[in-house]
């Protein structure tokens, strides 16, 4: 499947429409769709996987956006990546209190 590509080149609203996100969308592509099974489990394609460097064992965050007080999106972050986020983001703040 070849994924759909909306580019952009300015800061645009979330999906759920609230707020901005951080930094300008350079590119939106659909992936891949994929199904939920009985158990709640579902497969990121190969291609996915490759494309994002993600392997066996390696572990991602979801995240919920809201919108109306309903859930709207999920994202997914390598914990790695969410860490280094949140580290930049309080970094400072906590070498000031110390």
């Amino acid at each position: 499947m070849h994924p759909s590509v909306i580019s952009v080149s300015e800061e645009v609203n979330g999906c759920c429409g609230e707020g901005p996100v951080h930094g300008a969308v350079q590119r939106f592509a659909v992936e891949a769709i994929v199904s939920i099974d009985g158990r709640g489990q579902m497969v990121l394609p190969k291609a996915v996987r490759d494309r994002m460097g993600l392997n066996a064992g390696d572990k991602l965050a979801i995240s919920v956006m809201e919108s109306g007080g309903r859930p709207c999106c999920l994202t997914l972050i390598r914990t790695e990546e969410l860490a280094d986020r949140v580290r930049d983001i309080l970094g400072p703040a906590v070498n000031e209190k110390m």
